[in-house]
């Protein structure tokens, strides 16, 4: 952080299990102990500008593009620890924040007038909605997850992401402290005219490097301008090299042919969301029906590009 010559708005980090309850040194007993992921939380938020939002999600796997350059390799780490933050600036017509979403046991029915105070509803500059699902095991949780994900399905807006293990961090103004044992569902919202993107899906049938890199062409295709931009990539635990038959780095390295100077970053997760949207400049679909995407998948991967405008 001290090499960050910008300060950050809005910080999304994510790292692997391993890291946020590994074990520590502590040298006056001369053993380690059990590290408490609230406390590995709470110090890198100190680290932060106080009137940083923050985001942090812990995953099974993470994938990554190293610091350094854009052109760098990603790197898919299904095993051991590894982590990484985005830190965005304050960035002219862009409005980027977060959100949180929790199950109300007492409530079946969501309040959906919540939509609009996260500025996720009557906000014509929406763009691409991130949504991450925690503790997705707990019984209605998937249904809880239906309910905010369908409002949100419509052809204009781009939305990606995967279920979590759990969420170590969310400090923004209206962010309140929640339950451990709820679920719910907490987010990064993108608004602005500039921003481009698109979005395509990998399904079980994209078994091999060809198939692969079909899907990457795809995407290629939108032509989202590939400067000032980033790539995610969410998938299934499933998949990696266990679905491409022992062969490592498949997804990433198929994306670097295609977008070699775009960093991706990402997870694998319990379970993923998105589906193939493919937008034009004027943000329409090219293929465009009537019928509801299904947004909620497992053994699949999702490859999205943000484009957040020219402005450097």
């Amino acid at each position: 952080l001290q090499k960050v010559q910008v300060l950050p708005q809005t910080v999304l980090y994510i790292a692997d299990t391993e890291t946020f309850s590994g074990h520590e040194e502590c040298h006056e007993q001369k053993k380690a102990r059990k590290r408490n992921s609230k406390e590995t939380a709470i110090a890198l938020e100190k680290l932060l500008p106080k009137r940083c939002q923050v985001l942090g999600l812990v995953t099974p796997g993470v994938v990554v593009t190293p610091m350094g350059s854009s052109s760098n390799q990603p790197q898919e780490i299904e095993e051991g620890e590894a982590g990484f933050a985005l830190l965005f600036p304050k960035i002219d017509g862009v409005k980027i924040h977060t959100f949180h979403f929790s199950k109300d046991s007492k409530n079946r029915v969501f309040d959906e007038s919540k939509f609009a105070e996260a500025g996720l509803k009557n906000n014509p500059d929406l763009r691409v909605v991130l949504l991450f699902g925690y503790n997705s095991w707990k019984s209605g949780a998937t249904r809880f997850l239906h309910q905010i994900v369908n409002p949100l399905n419509e052809k204009s807006i781009i939305l990606a992401g995967g279920q979590v293990e759990s969420f170590t961090s969310l400090t923004s103004e209206n962010s309140s402290a929640q339950p451990g044992d709820a679920c719910g569902v907490v987010g990064l919202a993108f608004s602005g005219p500039q921003i481009q993107s698109a979005t395509v899906l990998l399904d079980q049938d994209v078994a091999d490097e060809r198939t692969a890199e079909a899907a990457m062409q795809r995407l290629k295709a939108a032509n989202i301008p590939e400067h000032n931009t980033i790539g995610f990539m969410f998938a299934c635990v499933g998949r990696g090299y266990r679905h491409y038959k022992t062969k490592r780095n498949m997804e990433a390295d198929a994306f670097r042919k295609f977008f070699p100077n775009v960093p991706l970053f990402g997870f694998f997760g319990h379970g993923e969301i998105g589906c193939d949207r493919i937008v034009t400049g004027n943000f329409i679909l090219r293929e465009c029906n009537d019928i509801k995407d299904d947004l909620l998948h497992g053994y699949t991967t999702v490859m999205t590009l943000i484009h957040l405008g020219s402005a450097k």
